[in-house]
C-alpha cells in the first residue's frame, strides 16, 4: 500500500503548521482554512474506511469464515488476507 494512515496524520499535522503560521494576510488565511475544511473532509472519509476495514475484520476474528459471504468486498480476500490486517487498518484490501 502506497498511502498510509500515518501519512494522513503527516498531512493533518502539516497542515495545522499552516494554519498556525505568523504573519499569514487574511486571504492566506482564507485560502488555508479552506484548505484545511477540504483536507478535513477527505480525511474523514479515509478514517471511515479504515474503520469498516476493522470492524470486518473484528467480525472475521469472531465469526471466522461463515461470516465471509455478509462481507462481499473482503469475502474474495480469504483468512490468509484478513489475518494481515493491522490495528490501524494497513494491509486492508
Amino acid at each position: 500500500m502506497k498511502n498510509k494512515l500515518q501519512d494522513l496524520n503527516d498531512h493533518l499535522f502539516a497542515q495545522l503548521e499552516r494554519l498556525s503560521e505568523e504573519g499569514l494576510s487574511a486571504e492566506a488565511i482564507e485560502a488555508e482554512s479552506k484548505r484545511a475544511r477540504a483536507i478535513v473532509d477527505v480525511s474523514d472519509q479515509i478514517v471511515n474506511i479504515a474503520d469498516m476495514k476493522i470492524q470486518a475484520a473484528r467480525l472475521y476474528a469472531n465469526h471466522g469464515d461463515r461470516i465471509l459471504p455478509h462481507l462481499p468486498q473482503i469475502g474474495s480476500a480469504g483468512p490468509k488476507q484478513l489475518k494481515n490486517i493491522t490495528p490501524d487498518g494497513e494491509g486492508a484490501q
